[in-house]
């Protein structure tokens, strides 16, 4: 596993904190003051938002959607946002159900930071639609390379849990770079976790078409470079199923590595089947990309 929650020491880490690397320094150059993002009550990319902006120096308004119809009394309170209260983040909770697209609450409260006469910059929803959404992990697959090479191994196949889907973008078109240039083709194979898996397929593509064209890759990148594989979201976004559950006890138990109910217990789950389906060959070299996501375990205590 390639451990994202270990990747930074911001606030628990995670996959998005990878690419906010580029658009928080973007952020900086423009001269903006206000970090304005969105997500669910439990985002982990809003929380490292949050961190990411306390780090800059700026002032950050979180949009808190209600992605999960969760029945847990303390879910608005502890986890993902308790951290981003701590780290000083306006929290502002709507009811507003899941989608992966621009949002008319986020969009007004970057309206409400100009009004104020502050400077917003916008984050969309896991900091994948923007133009510099995808940087972050094509920059992972030249690390994954760069790996490969000090440790002497290759990897033929990268699961990665996908629901925005900048993260899987990012890397098919960094794989696609390195392709040109002379690197093995290999395989990344998406888990759909949205249980929206047309929307998410089409916005992979269509941001690994941007990054792509952003970091140099010769031919146009299309839905035909991306796979995901949509058996394993158990029906809703961010609820888990009895097969998520089992993949979390197989993961904790055998390598006391924590996954989460929303994200990586899905991939963890669709990875442990695909393999003794035959689908990931036995003589595979896999590499799970871990992005993160315990926090979020609090909110969902009553599962344990």
């Amino acid at each position: 596993a390639k451990r994202e929650d270990c990747n930074s020491g911001v606030a628990y880490g995670g996959n998005k904190t990878r690419k906010l690397e580029y658009l928080v320094a973007d952020a900086l150059a423009q001269g903006c003051d206000t970090l304005v993002s969105i997500g669910g009550v439990q985002s982990n990319h809003t929380r490292q938002v949050a961190a990411c902006a306390a780090r800059a120096g700026l002032t950050c308004v979180l949009i808190q959607e209600s992605w999960v119809e969760w029945p847990d009394s303390v879910y608005d309170k502890v986890g993902n946002i308790l951290i981003s209260r701590l780290a000083g983040a306006d929290v502002r909770l709507v009811r507003a159900g899941f989608g992966i697209g621009f949002k008319e609450s986020w969009e007004q409260a970057l309206r409400e930071v100009e009004e104020s006469g502050g400077k917003p910059y916008a984050i969309p929803a896991g900091a994948s639609d923007h133009p510099l959404g995808g940087l972050g992990f094509a920059g992972w697959a030249y690390e994954v390379a760069e790996q490969e090479r000090e440790l002497g191994v290759f990897f033929d196949t990268v699961v990665v849990c996908s629901v925005t889907g900048s993260t899987q973008a990012g890397m098919v078109a960094g794989f696609a770079a390195l392709e040109e240039a002379g690197g093995r083709p290999r395989r990344v194979l998406g888990i759909d976790a949205s249980a929206k898996p047309a929307a998410t397929r089409e916005q992979i593509a269509r941001i690994a078409r941007n990054t792509a064209q952003l970091i140099g890759v010769e031919r146009e990148l299309t839905e035909t470079d991306v796979e995901l594989d949509e058996r394993y979201h158990a029906g809703i976004y961010g609820i888990p199923d009895e097969t998520t559950l089992a993949a979390m006890r197989l993961a904790a138990r055998t390598e006391g590595m924590v996954t989460d109910p929303v994200y990586e217990g899905k991939s963890m789950a669709g990875m442990v089947d695909l393999v003794e389906r035959g689908e990931i060959a036995r003589d595979s070299t896999v590499l799970y990309a871990h992005l993160g996501g315990q926090p979020a375990l609090n909110a969902y205590s009553a599962l344990f």
